[in-house]
């Protein structure tokens, strides 16, 4: 599993989240994410414990979903792994050190394994032309994946996209609908994944509406070789991390070499709080899946206060890490405040 970090100026102080500030002098600086394995993670208990869309203002790429800001009250969606990529579960608040725009949060309000949060689930699979001969696999290995990960709380929504998206299904718990869905998308066209990913994120998760916390991700089945979209790939990522929604990719290109798409479907993943998958062979694309329902249900939620927090806008950087060196942890990089209604 991925691993992401983030440095901090030297001096700076983490706060445990029991309380006791730690040294962050030799804080990791920040490192590329290693491809997962291509084997499903076992979870471990750790010893001793159609209208075009068009791009928003710019502003920094940087990512923020998995997070949900509300009444200055920060929720933190994050995944642990020890070194091979397992999933840890079973830690607690006083595991981890969190700064949040470089200071330590002025309370901990709730700390909880979310192994049963609702789900949000989007399946978006690439329907244009250069995955044809690959796209059964897309479709029984995202059947799969729903059979086995949809509880009565979850909901999914099926959707293709090539030059334009087709919302297949929208949102039910109905596998035979879910099924339907997926069978009756038919691959052709070129590919506007950018598109396909703004509009999805601002139509089908920015939109919605829920009494309690939710889990939104979107797992997207493609090559990465966008060449329609109109938008650009930073705008794409901003629309996810303003509905608050992690995004998977799993690749469908199993050539020895990675190319472009393949860096294209990081940067989406890493950016938003998800992870990529890169099948070695397209069979392998039930793994990823496998993968990203393991860790759905693997994950913890941190809801916390921060410190001179203002409702500006602007974007705020979190530094979150485990005290135990054998373990790492996966979170968003920052969230974006709200801004006050006048």
């Amino acid at each position: 599993m991925n691993r992401v970090s983030w440095p901090l100026a030297a001096g700076l102080l983490i706060a445990s989240l029991s309380g006791a500030p730690l040294c962050a002098q030799n804080a990791p600086a920040a490192t590329q994410p290693a491809t997962p394995a291509p084997a499903a993670p076992a979870a471990q208990t750790p010893a001793q414990g159609q209208q075009q869309p068009s791009p928003e203002e710019s502003s920094p790429d940087l990512s923020a979903p998995t997070i949900k800001v509300q009444v200055q009250e920060v929720n933190l969606i994050f995944t642990v792994t020890d070194k091979k990529g397992r999933f840890i579960t079973g830690l607690q608040r006083q595991n981890f050190g969190l700064l949040d725009d470089g200071r330590p949060p002025v309370a901990v309000l709730r700390f909880t394994q979310q192994t049963n949060l609702p789900l949000r689930v989007g399946i978006l699979l690439d329907t244009s032309s250069s995955i044809r001969q690959r796209f059964q696999f897309e479709q029984d290995s995202a059947i799969e994946f729903l059979l086995q990960i949809l509880h009565r709380n979850d909901r999914a929504f099926i959707e293709g996209f090539d030059i334009e998206t087709d919302i297949a299904q929208s949102y039910t718990n109905n596998i035979d609908l879910l099924n339907q869905g997926i069978r009756k998308l038919r691959p052709g066209g070129g590919t506007a994944l950018y598109d396909a990913l703004y509009k999805t994120c601002r139509d089908q998760m920015l939109t919605l509406k829920e009494d309690g916390a939710v889990r939104r991700a979107l797992i997207v089945v493609s090559d990465g070789d966008d060449n329609y979209s109109r938008v650009q790939q930073s705008d794409a990522i901003k629309m996810c991390q303003r509905a608050e929604t992690i995004v998977y990719t799993i690749s469908t290109n199993v050539s020895p070499s990675k190319d472009k798409g393949d860096e294209v479907l990081r940067v989406i993943s890493e950016a938003t709080g998800g992870a990529p998958f890169f099948p070695v062979k397209i069979e392998d694309v039930a793994i990823g899946f496998r993968n990203i329902q393991e860790e759905l249900r693997s994950q913890y939620s941190l809801v916390y206060r921060p410190a001179e927090f203002k409702q500006d806008g602007s974007f705020r950087t979190i530094y979150l890490q485990a005290l135990d060196p054998r373990y790492r942890v996966r979170a968003s990089k920052g969230y974006f405040a709200p801004r006050a209604t006048p």
